[in-house]
């Protein structure tokens, strides 16, 4: 395994327990979304358009698998219907939102780098 700017070889703590009720309402939300037919990605593309919201690329058709749903707050489980906590970006943008952090926490001295 290569080396990670992360503590304990790249691993992420895991996330805190969730309730039984919380447990309930993920399932019952991921049901309605699956019977509906549209998940949020097809969400996010209708309600923010084809276009990156970082760099401005935009996508046609047959090039629209580079584009992606970023969560602004990094909860993949909080999808309001209005998309307030949704961005569409290209692989390339949403690549380099995800890579700002660790690159931070390195250079402030908050990751050691073995």
């Amino acid at each position: 395994m290569g080396q990670s700017f992360r503590p304990g070889g790249g691993r992420r703590p895991s996330p805190p327990a969730k309730s039984q009720a919380e447990l309930d309402e993920i399932v019952r939300r991921m049901r309605t979304e699956r019977e509906s037919g549209e998940n949020y990605r097809e969400k996010s593309l209708k309600l923010h358009g084809w276009i990156c919201a970082k760099c401005g690329r935009e996508f046609e058709l047959n090039n629209l698998q580079l584009l992606t749903v970023h969560h602004k707050d990094g909860n993949h489980n909080y999808n309001p219907p209005d998309g307030s906590n949704w961005e569409n970006l290209c692989v390339y943008c949403h690549d380099d939102e995800h890579s700002r952090g660790i690159l931070a926490d390195y250079l402030q001295g908050k990751v050691s780098g073995r």
